[in-house]
């Protein structure tokens, strides 16, 4: 299966390939963008499995001359981009594999934004800086099932002097070519799974409720939600259900491609505790998600109510709602809290502060104060719904 996808501007096509196997046609996809000598840039982790070296293999077998790149945190950092546009430099490189979860597949995006750019990283945020005709192209390779950056036109990394999350944007950022082939996600262990499909699940939940006018994002988001009510459960119990696995990719890149609407506080109170305790940004979404719910409630019952009918809930409302966010990570087995994961509240307020200022609490379904984000934070910190 091959879809067009289009990023948020609805100019630059993406070329999605869906289902198993798909993988095999890397060297072809890169062939088709005019690489020659592409960089795979991937995670450690990654990079020690059999699905890299395959990958790297497909590419030998085709002529081309691939390099690799493994250098990325968990939250990628600046110095991760600035290592990456070395190995980049180095191996004179023409074109960019991103190959792994949203950490990697974010700094191989704007490894190939910069590498070729008269700008640093951070002036890159303001996209007028960039000559387009410098950007490399970029194959994406999704191995897990959250974060949907294989079709968004925008990377987040940390920097790291400041403790912040930032987010670098240029609509032409959209990989050119995805690969979405199940059998890369079939290693990805269950908790894993279960943090990056609630990642896909609050990327459709809050595109869902921004407060923007965009319809065919918001009937996106509907359905997303419903692939991860179907098929995340399915893929947590049994890591080798490969149209669970498949679904879960499809749901992941139509969350991002929703969430063009707008996010809202689950990420924006997210990105400050990850920069702060570089925690795993899915699962800070799945323990944040029903106390943002919360927070919203005055202004989401009617669409909580709608999506509520169109998940076929038991109760069709606001309550329906927040009780299947609860039970689906109770089934799950993911945290309540976020002391749970080791987060305490010595930096509640400068949470607070953080949180208002994200990029995404512009398109919360309410406007938050920074006490308000305080507040959300430490009821995500005890429990206190």
């Amino acid at each position: 299966m091959e879809i067009t996808s289009y990023s948020n501007n609805w100019s630059y096509p993406t070329n999605v390939r869906v289902g198993a196997g798909r993988i095999r046609e890397l060297a072809k996809c890169c062939g088709q963008l005019g690489m020659k000598a592409p960089l795979l840039i991937t995670d450690p982790g990654l990079a020690a499995l059999p699905i890299v070296e395959q990958a790297l293999q497909v590419c030998r077998e085709a002529g081309l001359e691939i390099g690799l790149f493994s250098a990325i945190k968990g939250n990628p950092t600046g110095g991760n981009v600035a290592d990456g546009i070395a190995a980049l430099k180095a191996g004179n490189h023409d074109g960019v594999i991103a190959f792994g979860g949203g950490s990697a597949i974010d700094a191989a995006k704007a490894v190939a934004l910069v590498g070729r750019q008269n700008c640093s990283l951070w002036e890159a945020r303001n996209p007028a800086t960039i000559d387009a005709s410098l950007m490399l192209p970029v194959v994406a390779v999704p191995t897990t099932a959250g974060t949907g950056s294989e079709v968004g036109n925008a990377s987040v990394i940390t920097d790291e002097e400041n403790h912040a999350k930032r987010i670098i944007f240029h609509p032409k950022m959209t990989p050119a070519i995805v690969i979405l082939d199940p059998e890369l996600t079939l290693g990805l262990p269950a908790k894993l799974t279960a943090a990056t499909g609630m990642d896909a699940l609050a990327h459709n939940l809050e595109a869902f409720l921004a407060p923007t006018f965009h319809p065919m994002a918001e009937g996106i988001a509907l359905e997303g939600m419903r692939l991860v009510k179907e098929y995340l459960p399915r893929a947590v119990r049994n890591g080798n259900d490969i149209d669970a696995r498949l679904q879960m990719l499809v749901a992941s890149s139509m969350g991002a491609t929703a969430f063009q609407r707008g996010l809202g506080a689950i990420h924006a109170v997210s990105h400050s505790i990850g920069a702060l305790y570089d925690s795993h940004h899915g699962l800070l979404n799945a323990i944040v998600m029903p106390y943002v719910m919360q927070a919203n409630r005055s202004v989401i019952e009617p669409e909580m109510a709608r999506a509520a009918r169109y998940l076929g809930l038991p109760h069709a409302d606001f309550n329906g709602m927040l009780d299947w966010v609860l039970d689906l990570r109770a089934e799950l087995g993911l945290p309540h809290t976020l002391a749970e994961i080791g987060v305490d509240d010595s930096k509640a307020e400068l949470i607070g502060e953080m949180s208002i200022k994200d990029v995404t609490a512009r398109t919360n379904a309410r406007q938050l104060t920074a006490a308000e984000y305080q507040q959300l934070f430490l009821n995500a910190l005890t429990g206190k719904l």
